[in-house]
Order: C-alpha cells, then sequence, then structure tokens
C-alpha cells in the first residue's frame, strides 16, 4: 500500500500492524510510507458478533487478516470463496465492479484495498435484506 494517506479526525484510533495508534486533538493526515502495512481504522472495525450477514462475514475475515489475528496464507483461500459467494448474489455492474477490485486487491496482498471494496457493498446488502424481510 505504498502511498496510503489517512485523514484522521481529532481522537481517531487506527490500528497499523498489530499497533493501536490515537490522533491528538486536531484532525491530521499520515502517510502510510510502508508497502503492504496492515492499516484498520477502528471506526471501521467490525466487531465478531455484528458479522452475521455474508458481506459483513466476508468484511470481517479481512479485517482479521489486516489485525494480524489471521495469517494471510491460510485466510487468502477462505476469503476468495467468500468472494466469489457473494458474485453469486450481487449481479448488478457496480457490485461486480467492487467484488472484482476486491477479488484483484486479495490476490495481490493488498488487504485494505479489498476492505474498502468489501464494504461498499454493505448499504446494498442491508437493502436486499430489507426487502427480503418485507
Amino acid at each position: 500500500m505504498p502511498g496510503l494517506v489517512l485523514k484522521l479526525a481529532p481522537r481517531e484510533r487506527v490500528l497499523i500492524n498489530g499497533i493501536v495508534i490515537e490522533n491528538g486533538d486536531r484532525r491530521s493526515r499520515m502517510a502510510i510510507l510502508t508497502p503492504d502495512a496492515n492499516v484498520l481504522r477502528l471506526r471501521d472495525a467490525i466487531h465478531p458478533g455484528d458479522a452475521t450477514t455474508p458481506v459483513r462475514r466476508v468484511c470481517y475475515a479481512v479485517q482479521l487478516i489486516l489485525s494480524g489475528d489471521a495469517s494471510p496464507e491460510t485466510a487468502t483461500l477462505p476469503l476468495l470463496r467468500g468472494i466469489e459467494q457473494l458474485s453469486q448474489v450481487f449481479t448488478d455492474p457496480d457490485s461486480r465492479t467492487a467484488l472484482r477490485t476486491a477479488t484483484a486487491a486479495v490476490e495481490a496482498g493488498q488487504h485494505y484495498q479489498a476492505l474498502k471494496a468489501l464494504r461498499s457493498l454493505l448499504p446494498r446488502e442491508a437493502r436486499l435484506l430489507a426487502l427480503a424481510q418485507a
């Protein structure tokens, strides 16, 4: 992820390579220059009990890699299978683009980018689940 720029709100926390960093009292920008750094904004983190839908479960799996709780070597294949399963449900062009982006990012070891692409599916998933319950 060379060149990743994080814009942090006051007191916002971010996990970088297993270390929690908290921003100060002012907004700030942080450039992550180290390739393959694992970065997770804690405000975007999904708690284990909240990983109750298909997209949230796949996002949580990526998050485990970013937090260092799962190794990319063992988690990549199940993660790609999860993305493939999502592609059977999300067939619209925008969702397909997000899933292709996520797949390419996982294959390239860019898990932050994969999480970003997958998170874009959360509103669509919420609409589909709401329609299914109606």
